[in-house]
C-alpha cells in the first residue's frame, strides 16, 4: 500500500473514532441497504414506519460524510450517497466498543447472553 494510501485510510479511520448515535446508525443501515441512494429515498424508507423530516436526514447524511462513513456523488442535482467503509468495520469497531464498555472487553459475558436469549425464544416458540 503507498503511502498517501496508508494516510488517506488514518484520517478515514480518526474522523470514524466518535461513536455512531443511533440515528446516524439508522440512516448508514439505510445507505447500505439501497446505495446508491438520495435523501428523499432514505426518507421515503423511514416514513414506513415513522414520520421523518427530509432535512433531519440531510443533515444526518452530512456528518456521516464529514466524519468518513459516506461519500457522495451527483446524478443532475441529486446527490447519491454511497458507503465509504464497510458495513463489516462499523458492526466490528460497535460491537467492541459495546463489549468494552459494559463487560470490560470480555466478550463471553456477551455470548452467555445471547444465547440464554436464543434459548428463552426457542423455547417460547414452541
Amino acid at each position: 500500500m503507498a503511502d498517501s494510501q496508508r494516510q488517506g485510510t488514518r484520517i478515514a479511520m480518526a474522523k470514524q473514532s466518535r461513536p455512531l448515535s443511533s440515528a446516524e446508525t439508522e440512516i448508514l443501515r439505510f445507505v447500505w441497504q439501497l446505495e446508491p441512494v438520495t435523501v428523499q429515498e432514505i426518507c421515503d424508507a423511514i416514513s414506513k414506519e415513522r414520520p421523518v423530516h427530509y432535512a433531519t436526514v440531510q443533515t444526518l447524511l452530512r456528518r456521516l460524510e464529514k466524519n468518513g462513513y459516506v461519500h457522495h456523488g451527483l446524478k443532475g442535482k441529486a446527490h447519491l450517497f454511497s458507503a465509504a467503509i464497510k458495513r463489516d468495520v462499523v458492526v466490528k469497531r460497535m460491537v467492541g466498543d459495546f463489549v468494552g464498555r459494559l463487560f470490560g472487553g470480555d466478550p463471553l459475558p456477551l455470548m452467555l447472553h445471547l444465547v440464554d436469549q436464543a434459548d428463552l425464544n426457542t423455547t417460547e416458540a414452541h
